[in-house]
């Protein structure tokens, strides 16, 4: 990109390695503006800047005379988004807090919830990955007391896998879905947690349904009996 400022000593701006960043935002943290001369720009403050910019790894500005800055960034990939506390934060690959999410920029980015969820986001990922067709209905993972994950679904079931082999729950899920086209029930929650068994919970509407339902089955007693 080129940036061109005239009159002001500063006739050209080279600026790589932007993806998440606009050119406007870099100008701004680098302290560059149309009044700002070659001669006394501070290319070293001007990289201070930059880095303190959370999005920013790493920055090499340099002065290239007679009339040129040439700004070189690293940036942070974001990664996921991390919800704890009741605020929401865009995390890199390694969990770090890149920055608060205050822009639409980064909503498609996955979610992870509760505490050290951001140190694990990769591994709410790969059990995404897993999932196959299904894991594009995973809208967000729950870090649960930092020992295992309930996922969130886009129609609002809670799936509750277990500590150990949460990947092979995941396959007994894609084969409930395969057979019996659970994700369309009238659920709450899909518990699998226990090996050898699921547990589903009904909404309050189908278990009032399905309690109506079990009355009318249930026989009458033939007048006289005790």
């Amino acid at each position: 990109m080129l940036a061109k400022l005239t009159g002001f000593g500063i006739e050209r701006i080279t600026i790589s390695g932007i993806a998440e960043l606009s050119e406007i935002e870099v100008l701004v943290a680098a302290g560059i503006d149309p009044k700002t001369s070659l001669v006394f720009f501070d290319a070293d403050e001007a990289r201070r800047r930059l880095e303190a910019n959370p999005l920013i790894r790493e920055a090499t500005v340099r002065k290239l005379y007679p009339g040129e800055v040439s700004i070189t960034l690293v940036e942070r990939e974001p990664y996921a988004l991390w919800q704890v506390k009741g605020e929401l934060f865009v995390i890199a690959a390694d969990g770090t807090v890149i920055d608060k999410m205050d822009d639409g920029r980064f909503a498609g980015l996955p979610l992870v919830v509760g505490a050290e969820a951001n140190m694990r986001a990769s591994e709410y990922l790969a059990l995404r990955a897993q999932a196959g067709a299904l894991g594009r209905h995973i809208r967000a993972g729950t870090l649960i007391s930092g020992r295992r994950w309930n996922l969130k679904l886009d129609n609002g079931m809670d799936v509750r896998l277990p500590e150990k082999a949460p990947g092979e729950a995941l396959k007994r899920l894609v084969a409930l879905e395969t057979d019996y086209r659970v994700l369309d029930k009238d659920l709450l929650a899909i518990d699998l947690r226990q090996a050898d068994r699921v547990v589903m919970r009904l909404t309050e509407e189908a278990a009032t349904a399905r309690a109506e339902q079990m009355k009318q089955k249930t026989p009458k007693k033939k007048g006289g009996e005790a």
